[in-house]
């Protein structure tokens, strides 16, 4: 299981990963991960989540961007105290792999700036013994 936390002004963002065998189809090179997104105003100020850009990177060191709006469908606002939670999937060529990103934030006077989304593994589990 992958884990990650980063703070970029006062937006918290936590990832958690776990690989989902019964979705995935080794022998034919497909192995799918989900991944659990906790977003979290820890800061003064409201803020917008407005974009997405998802850098992935398969065990053979092959990327990926992946680049959007918002997330599942929604661009949710972050209150003082507020979190947003969500679940999406990844699947990779390989059984390791790894995620980082940024997503856009925006203030309400309009002022924009990027959130982190620190490094998190994706593993099946004994993949790496």
């Amino acid at each position: 299981m992958g884990r990650s936390s980063a703070v970029t002004e006062g937006i918290r963002v936590e990832v958690e990963s776990v690989y989902v065998a019964e979705r995935s189809e080794p022998s034919m090179r497909l192995f799918f991960f989900a991944y659990q997104v906790t977003l979290s105003n820890e800061g003064d100020l409201a803020a917008k989540l407005s974009t997405r850009h998802w850098v992935i990177t398969d065990g053979d060191g092959r990327e990926e961007h992946v680049q959007g709006p918002g997330v599942v469908g929604k661009s949710p606002i972050l209150k003082p105290g507020e979190s947003f939670q969500y679940t999406s999937f990844c699947p990779l060529p390989t059984p390791i792999g790894s995620m980082t990103g940024t997503y856009r934030m925006v203030r309400d006077d309009g002022r924009e700036f990027d959130a982190q989304i620190d490094a998190f593994s994706l593993e099946v589990p004994g993949s790496l013994n």
